[in-house]
């Protein structure tokens, strides 16, 4: 008698456990996969996207290394090869971290000008950890505010980035009118 009552606590609980199995099947096959959603940005002012291509190409200069068109052919052959920033992969976090705080021993400089002088500001690093490894980091044009670095990034994201290269109608798009430089270097 009681192998037949353990057995029939064996087969109770065996019956809940396929019966709580088989009701999560069935709610995951009836309801549709959805992908997860992504959390997105407000879309930039277009007062501040303006003032990022301004900050790019003069303050930042960062068009002597990458490029006017961020697709890095740079402006001066003394200067550092930069990569394509058309054809980053990097999100807008990533974009910002990387104007922030540079990229130590690859030819980009870090605009906060508290870079690696506050180690909180670059994943806890500082210019004797940078020494100590032998990373050299490049002087900015000029430092830039983090306002003003957040503008770089719009502007970024709303002219360059994912944007593929440059076609004589894309040139258009990026300055915003017609240009000799789109005529030039992309003839209709």
């Amino acid at each position: 008698m009681v192998t037949t009552m353990k057995s029939f606590s064996w087969w109770k609980r065996t019956v809940a456990a396929l019966t709580v199995a088989s009701s999560v099947a069935i709610v995951m096959w009836a309801v549709p996969a959805r992908p997860h959603a992504q959390a997105q940005a407000p879309a930039a002012d277009p007062e501040d996207i303006a003032e990022g291509m301004t900050i790019y190409r003069t303050k930042a200069d960062c068009q002597t290394c990458h490029g006017w068109a961020a697709d890095g052919r740079k402006m001066d052959t003394q200067m550092p090869d930069a990569p394509s920033l058309r054809t980053t992969r990097l999100g807008r976090a990533g974009i910002i971290f990387a104007i922030r705080c540079g990229r130590p021993g690859r030819g980009m400089p870090a605009f906060d000008r508290m870079a690696y002088k506050d180690a909180t500001r670059c994943n806890n690093t500082t210019l004797a950890d940078l020494q100590k490894n032998n990373l050299s980091l490049n002087d900015p044009a000029s430092s830039l505010q983090p306002r003003e670095i957040e503008m770089v990034a719009d502007f970024l994201f709303a002219k360059v980035i994912g944007k593929g290269p440059l076609d004589h109608a894309k040139c258009v798009e990026y300055w915003g009118a017609e240009q000799d430089v789109c005529n030039s270097e992309f003839p209709k």
